[in-house]
């Protein structure tokens, strides 16, 4: 048996603990919506208010049925089609409920997880919950699907989670990665790899990036490399500042120490087409002479049932883009620290034109 690529990563670290309860299979036939609505509550900050308890006395047998039976589910694993349908609804707020809904439910679920990903339909899902929820059991799962045979890519999920593992093994898998994305079929695989290093301070890190953007071939991943380089160096810089030395553990702090490259960035440099993939050293197309507002926003957090790990939805926006992240904290030492980071929507705004030059008579 192959050796697990996590084998030689999870040492370095004390890792949550995980444990599974005796659950059956989201797959075996007893499964009742009972199972999925217990996930469904909105358990981050914001949440709508609940309907009051209040309701209207169920009809008479007699009375015509609100649902013919045409239809009605179909007996089997209806289980898997309706995660589904409420993950890929139009509605982007009812897949975000699941996955924090799943994060708020924390390890003992896994199991349940490991199984999901066995359906095409929910394996993104399962695979993404797990990056979340962290912890050996589910990084141990995930490493299996690098060599997963769907064409799923589900790959990306181990990289980007490996973001919370600072160790010279986690560090060789995702520049590895990063040195074959000429080969690489799928840019978000490599992708995954470089936004797990910009979760990174260690300036030790920049010849490695440096000379792997110099061997690539691909320029959008050169830019991604150049725009990691930045990120790395401009915060390592912070945080040895007096500034940086005196920034507080709390949450709202180590989100906005990830982001501080952007906002605090130097006037008058062009960032990279790449920007889009981490905080840039500039988060505008240009700033001539000034510094054009940049906002980190934190709508909703949801915590982890013994709290020491967070999942919070971040909307980073300058004056050229808006950018939605899911940014996952774990508490270490008292303090909150990012451990992996991952890119969302992201919406281009519609530049003013420049009025024409009046002509002269």
């Amino acid at each position: 048996m192959e050796k697990s690529r996590f084998a030689g990563v999870k040492g370095r670290l004390a890792l949550p603990s995980s444990r599974p309860i005796g659950l059956s299979s989201w797959f075996s036939c007893g499964l009742t919506l009972a199972c999925l609505v217990t996930l469904l509550p909105v358990v981050c900050l914001g949440q709508q208010p609940s309907l009051g308890s209040h309701t209207e006395a169920p009809s008479t047998a007699s009375s015509t049925p609100a649902v013919s039976e045409e239809e009605t589910p179909l007996p089997g694993d209806w289980a898997p089609e309706l995660l589904y349908g409420m993950w890929n609804s139009p509605n982007s707020e009812a897949a975000d409920a699941l996955y924090r809904a799943a994060f708020a439910a924390g390890p003992s679920i896994i199991p349940q997880l490991k199984e999901a990903l066995k359906d095409d339909r929910t394996a993104e899902f399962a695979a993404q919950s797990l990056a979340f929820i962290g912890g050996e059991k589910a990084m141990v799962i995930l490493d299996q699907l690098v060599g997963d045979p769907r064409d799923l890519n589900l790959r990306r999920f181990f990289y980007g989670a490996l973001a919370e593992y600072d160790s010279p093994q986690a560090t060789d898998v995702l520049l590895d990665v990063i040195n074959k994305s000429d080969s690489e079929p799928d840019r978000t695989v490599t992708e995954a790899a470089i936004l797990a290093l910009t979760v990174r301070s260690d300036t030790g890190l920049l010849p490695k990036i440096r000379a792997a953007e110099h061997k690539l071939q691909d320029f959008v991943i050169r830019d991604d490399l150049g725009n990691a380089y930045s990120v790395i160096e401009a915060r390592a810089k912070y945080l040895a500042s007096p500034t940086g030395k005196m920034a507080g553990g709390s949450l709202q702090e180590a989100v906005r120490t990830y982001f501080m490259p952007a906002l605090e960035g130097p006037p008058n440099t062009v960032p990279s087409s790449a920007e889009r993939k981490g905080p840039s050293k500039s988060a505008s197309a240009t700033r001539a002479h000034d510094n054009p507002p940049v906002s980190v926003e934190i709508p909703n957090i949801t915590f982890s049932p013994d709290k020491t790990r967070a999942l919070a939805r971040v909307i980073f926006e300058d004056p050229s883009a808006l950018a939605k992240y899911d940014i996952v904290l774990q508490k270490q030492s008292g303090n909150w620290t990012v451990v992996s980071v991952w890119l969302g929507p992201e919406i281009s705004k519609v530049q003013p034109a420049t009025p024409p030059a009046t002509p002269r008579h």
